[in-house]
């Protein structure tokens, strides 16, 4: 009996259960901006399962082709079920598959074909692209692999809809351009255990100068992006927390990159969580209240 929720906890944390939570959280962001599910909690939470299994199928399938990297880095050696030897690689596949065909699954029987794929895309893009190709030949993988990260909005809005509109687009470009600063913030404090596993993490590759430059002109894009929801349904409380915050992390990330103060790196990272739950929590008020 003890041992079958340590089992079930491991294949948790094989879907990456903190990254996750983001990417529920900026899909029903965009599930209330659009409206037609507030109705509909039985729907809403159907939209949620499918970004969850699919979204953990391709964090799961990472986890899977990168065992051996992460064995090789303190931050993730002790904390991730394979290098631990809780789960054995083939059933940390299977399971993989097995939650992400169900998740594409739900999104074409359940709403429609259009979010199936977008959602299948994914899988195959973060799982197998990003991991195989982008993660270890390019230090530009953050910023491309993001793309699997910011796709929660589109995905969601797709379901509900099953047609694109701007207003997610946007959401996406603000999680896209948030990514860098986020991770690279990261990368700089962990770029020890980067070089152990031989990957090309811009802080090893340009430097921590040049890492801290980009990080502050992509939390520039990133404030700027943000500005442009007002113009597409978004109404003054929102404007005024993506303003607030905006202005509280370029001030952070100029900070940051003018006293490149290690001390400064957790702080910083913290705070870009901060500011993506902000800002998409003020979204979501704004449009309820």
């Amino acid at each position: 009996m003890n041992k079958l929720p340590r089992a079930c906890i491991n294949y948790i944390q094989l879907t990456k259960p903190s990254i996750m939570l983001l990417v529920l959280f900026t899909g029903a962001a965009a599930l209330v901006v659009e409206g037609s599910m507030l109705g509909e909690p039985l729907q809403f939470a159907l939209v949620l399962l499918g970004l969850y299994l699919t979204g953990g199928s391709a964090n799961s399938l990472n986890q899977y082709l990168e065992r051996e990297i992460d064995a090789r880095m303190s931050r993730t050696a002790g904390r991730r079920p394979l290098p631990r030897g809780a789960i054995k690689p083939t059933r940390a596949l299977v399971f993989s598959i097995v939650i992400g065909v169900v998740g594409v699954l739900l999104f074409g029987l359940v709403f429609n074909w259009l979010t199936a794929a977008l959602a299948l895309a994914n899988i195959l893009f973060y799982g197998l692209f990003y991991t195989l190709y982008l993660k270890p030949n390019t230090p530009q993988n953050i910023v491309i692999g993001g793309i699997a990260g910011a796709m929660a909005p589109v995905g969601a809005w797709a379901a509900a809809t099953g047609t694109m509109h701007i207003a997610p687009w946007i959401m996406f470009s603000i999680i896209f351009f948030w990514t860098p600063p986020h991770f690279w913030t990261l990368a700089i404090f962990c770029k020890d255990d980067y070089r152990r596993a031989g990957l090309p993490m811009m802080p090893l590759v340009r430097g921590d100068v040049s890492t801290l430059s980009q990080i502050f002109y992509y939390t520039l894009v990133l404030v700027a992006v943000s500005l442009a929801l007002p113009f597409f349904g978004a109404g003054w409380f929102y404007l005024a927390a993506a303003v607030f915050l905006g202005m509280a992390f370029i001030k952070r990330a100029w900070d940051l990159k003018k006293s490149s103060s290690a001390e400064a790196l957790r702080p910083m990272f913290r705070f870009s969580l901060v500011y993506l739950f902000g800002i998409f929590a003020a979204l979501m008020l704004d449009t309820l209240v």
